[in-house]
């Protein structure tokens, strides 16, 4: 059957090329001196043989498909393994880089309707090391035109990107004046998924257009992320300290950093894994809430600075200034540049952090609030301030002006219950027992 095969396929070859030759043939004829009546009709002819001919050729092509398809169903009948075409190789995935250095880390600025974003691009721009390493990228919701104007303005420094969907979105009655918060995770959604999906970045820190940033932000990042690529029980990195208030920080320790349980949010590093398991589930509104329930965090830890990265100027919000005049506004920004790429940073790493911290922690003496509150028993050192429940650690936070609320269980900045702290000059542990057993989302 496959000599029948070849026998035909040679045949419709040699009709192929004997139709050419005459085509080639009646072409190249000389001109006769026949007169112009005689001229115009053999011309004529052969247009009509050269119409013929191409209609000949195109149905020879048509034969020798219908021949291939026949061969090919004939070997499967024998029994014949035709070997198919190999498919196209995969794309190589990404490569998973590991030097610092190399790393490219866009920064997603989420703006809306403030005209301050300038504010913030201006410092990012000012402290960013490497535009290739650091695009940036400009997500705008809202439609506000003079947010719009400023942000082009800052031309090919910044990519500009817009939010397609600016409708209202379907709520609960209840929901009404939450309506805010349904746009902004939407407008979450849409962007990371621009970052990830479109110009699939291996990772992406994000900021929001009221942040302003530390010198040494992108060192920060740089530096924190082969730890978030290496420990997998890390799922974010995040700029900023939710008890960072001047007083309550060390400033001389400005290279010190934590691990927390609590996302923080404000000015964060997530790899692209984070949001393949994230985006099919991500929330209708208040995402950073849902960020903080335990079927999201699945016991997973961020990395936070003693001394926050971000500063937030945004009181005007959805959330109309909550906990701006009393914690927000007061938060310390870092002004001096720590090489954290020059750092040895493993210690964050969860098996060596849990080896120094928590020995730390409860070997530190434990005091009452009002010896605290007193100043006294100075030559303690560090020290630990013991909480047995929810009452009682909101009572000791509110009394040492910690924020004292609670999400899912898990205290601002807080890991294993613990919230380490400054208060009128020394260390100070906020800690569960040494017998802790997990947080409690009824707490919150």
């Amino acid at each position: 059957m496959l000599k029948k095969s070849s026998l035909v396929l040679w045949g419709a070859a040699l009709f192929i090329a004997w139709n050419g030759l005459l085509l080639l043939f009646l072409w190249s004829r000389p001109p006769s001196p026949a007169s112009s009546g005689e001229g115009d009709r053999l011309t004529a002819e052969v247009i009509r043989l050269a119409q013929d001919a191409e209609t000949e050729l195109e149905r020879q092509k048509e034969l020798l498909r219908q021949i291939r398809r026949y061969s090919g169903a004939w070997g499967r009948r024998r029994g014949l393994r035709l070997t198919p075409k190999p498919p196209p190789p995969p794309s190589p995935p990404p490569p998973r880089p590991t030097d610092p250095a190399a790393a490219v880390l866009p920064v997603l600025v989420m703006a809306c309707d403030r005209s301050t974003v300038r504010r913030c691009l201006d410092k990012l721009l000012r402290y960013r090391p490497s535009a290739q390493r650091f695009p940036i990228i400009v997500s705008q919701d809202c439609g506000h035109a003079e947010t719009a104007r400023v942000i082009a303005s800052y031309g090919d420094a910044v990519a500009h990107i817009r939010q397609p969907d600016l409708g209202d979105i379907p709520v609960p009655a209840e929901h009404r004046k939450f309506q805010g918060y349904y746009k902004i995770a939407r407008h979450y959604r849409w962007a990371l998924g621009q970052v990830f999906r479109t110009f699939r970045y291996r990772a992406a820190i994000v900021v929001e257009d009221d942040l302003e940033v530390a010198p040494d932000f992108f060192e920060y990042f740089q530096a924190a992320f082969p730890l978030l690529l290496a420990d997998r029980s890390l799922w974010c990195v995040s700029a900023w300290n939710d008890n960072g208030k001047e007083q309550m920080v060390d400033v001389g320790q400005a290279e010190l950093l934590y691990r927390t349980d609590f996302f923080p949010g404000l000015g964060w590093l997530l790899l692209a894994e984070l949001w393949d398991e994230l985006e099919p589930k991500w929330p209708r509104a208040f995402w950073d809430d849902w960020m903080r329930q335990p079927e999201q965090r699945r016991d997973r830890s961020c990395v936070r600075p003693e001394v926050s990265r971000t500063m937030t100027f945004g009181r005007k919000g959805v959330s109309h200034g909550q906990f701006f005049d009393q914690y927000l506004k007061f938060i310390k920004l870092n002004d001096r540049f720590v090489p954290f790429t020059r750092l040895d940073l493993s210690y964050l790493k969860k098996e060596e952090y849990e080896r120094s911290f928590l020995p730390k922690v409860y070997a530190a003496p434990e005091v009452r609030v009002e010896e605290l509150q007193g100043n006294r028993r100075r030559d303690l050192g560090a020290v630990r301030l013991q909480y047995s429940g929810r009452d009682s650690f909101k009572a000791f936070a509110k009394a040492l002006g910690l924020m004292d609320d609670l999400k899912s269980g898990v205290p601002r900045a807080g890991y294993r219950g613990i919230v380490s702290f400054v208060y009128r000059g020394r260390r100070v542990y906020l800690a569960p027992p040494p017998d802790w057993t997990g947080y409690d989302p009824s707490w919150s």
